[in-house]
């Protein structure tokens, strides 16, 4: 059965695992909870995308059978740095995943120290708490170039007919900046709007709509620099159906939104 391929909002930093007063992370958290229900099987596999990892020249893949954490964030509780995630990875699926994009014509390579990212271990340990599914995590290309990762998105839809979840996780709106400022609701708004309305195109449309999203209403408002739309790109890109917005909320004075491409 295949699987979507999505994009899920990763949040700030670990917040899930902190005191959170506010109540800033709570529906994020709620819907992150929730994903494994949105699957029609569990997955054999997680390949996944975050904002966090970019190589040059081409794409590496987590290579390691036990990959260890990675704690990129800065300026957190002591214990946010104990934070465990033991998910295997499978080196074996790796290198075969790395083969065929090299056949697609993606330089690809395995990377056996690489760990995961926070983009990766914060939502996962939100969603599947277990640890039990592999996880393999995908680099974007230093250069940031949409077509790249639209394309890279359709060399990777094969494996969402092998039981392999084609997870991408990020922020829809990631300017520091900006967070917790009241005078980026309408700007973050403006461009949540376009981008739902852009992923729910069809293949082909929403393609040439996403690669030119910088002439979007408040794009480089929203995302100065583009590294956490990117995973969303390649999710969409493995995917001709029309997309469909399967969360959306206010964080931290900005829209946030996750979405679904079956």
């Amino acid at each position: 059965m295949r699987l979507p391929a999505l994009f899920l909002p990763h949040g700030g930093g670990p917040c899930f695992f902190m005191d959170d007063p506010d109540g800033n992370w709570t529906g994020m958290e709620s819907f992150l909870r929730s994903v494994p229900a949105m699957l029609p099987e569990p997955p054999r596999a997680i390949l996944i995308v975050s904002g966090h990892w970019e190589t040059r020249g081409g794409f590496a893949l987590t290579g390691s059978a036990h990959p260890p954490l990675l704690f990129d964030y800065y300026g957190f509780p002591p214990h946010t740095y104990q934070l465990r995630y033991d998910a295997p990875g499978d080196p074996q699926l790796a290198g075969e995943i790395a083969q065929q994009l090299c056949a697609a014509g993606f330089p690809a390579a395995l990377d056996a120290e690489r760990g995961f990212d926070h983009g990766v271990f914060v939502p996962l340990k939100v969603i599947y708490p277990q640890a039990q599914i592999p996880v393999i995590e995908l680099s974007l290309e230093h250069g940031l170039d949409p077509q790249l990762h639209l394309r890279l998105g359709a060399a990777l839809a094969p494996l969402r007919d092998q039981g392999i979840l084609l997870l991408g996780t990020g922020m829809s709106f990631h300017n520091m900046r900006a967070y917790r400022n009241p005078g980026a609701t309408a700007p973050s708004a403006a461009f949540n709007d376009w981008l739902t309305a852009s992923c729910e195109l069809p293949g082909p449309e929403r393609a040439a709509r996403l690669a030119a999203w910088a002439d979007a209403p408040a794009a480089r408002i929203s995302h100065p620099r583009h590294e956490h739309l990117l995973s969303l790109f390649v999710a969409a890109g493995s995917s001709e159906a029309p997309g469909r917005r399967i969360y959306s909320e206010k964080v931290l004075e900005t829209m946030i939104s996750g979405f679904v491409f079956d």
